[in-house]
């Protein structure tokens, strides 16, 4: 059993949960088991799938490879399969007018963070997979990186939604080339298309 904010390939892991989200913790876990903890894990982790949990976790259920989180007055079992894609997790508890509900919010569940020494094209695949494509999704588009050219230009290829979208040049040149201009400003001059805009049934205009 390893204990606190495990260390894997000199990256620590951090889970972080709420002071109101560790007290409505505390008061369900003292309706069950004694010794019973919570459980975070990610159901197919590393796909466009990928969803977040949290289950009870009696004393029964803890596995020799889990990683344990100890919190106040309970701990938080990670497997060792869920454990990477659980980093920067973040768990609250917020009430709001329709009521009140936990929040899991697991920007790696999807894509295991990469270290930031990692191969330039690994670094700009995390953050398009992370913080691009989510933006997309609520158009149902995504984008696909697929290669870097030695003039420092990331070819994209649009998928779903935006895939004959009139507006996918403004938003290729004001949105995503901006984005990743500002945070590669040394890797990237800029971006380019490759996908064949034919308008389709699903695109947007």
């Amino acid at each position: 059993m390893i204990t606190g904010q495990e260390k894997m390939e000199e990256q620590t892991i951090h889970i972080s949960i709420s002071d109101v989200a560790q007290a409505h913790f505390v008061r369900l876990l003292e309706q069950q088991e004694e010794g019973t903890n919570i459980r975070i894990f990610v159901v197919n982790p590393g796909t466009p799938n990928a969803e977040c949990g949290v289950s009870y976790c009696p004393p029964n259920a803890i596995e020799e490879t889990d990683t344990e989180f100890t919190f106040n007055r309970f701990s938080a079992f990670v497997d060792d399969v869920s454990l990477p894609f659980l980093d920067e997790a973040e768990i609250d508890y917020v009430t709001d007018p329709m009521g009140s509900q936990l929040t899991l919010k697991a920007p790696n569940a999807k894509m295991r963070k990469v270290a930031d020494d990692a191969p330039f094209i690994e670094r700009l695949d995390y953050v398009i997979q992370t913080q691009i494509n989510p933006q997309l999704a609520s158009h149902g588009g995504k984008v696909t990186l697929i290669e870097v050219t030695e003039d420092k230009y990331a070819i994209l290829q649009f998928g779903g939604g935006c895939n004959g979208c009139s507006m996918v040049d403004v938003t290729l040149k004001e949105g995503i080339e901006k984005q990743l201009l500002a945070q590669f400003p040394e890797e990237l001059v800029g971006v380019k298309d490759i996908t064949e805009h034919q308008h389709g049934e699903h695109s947007y205009y």
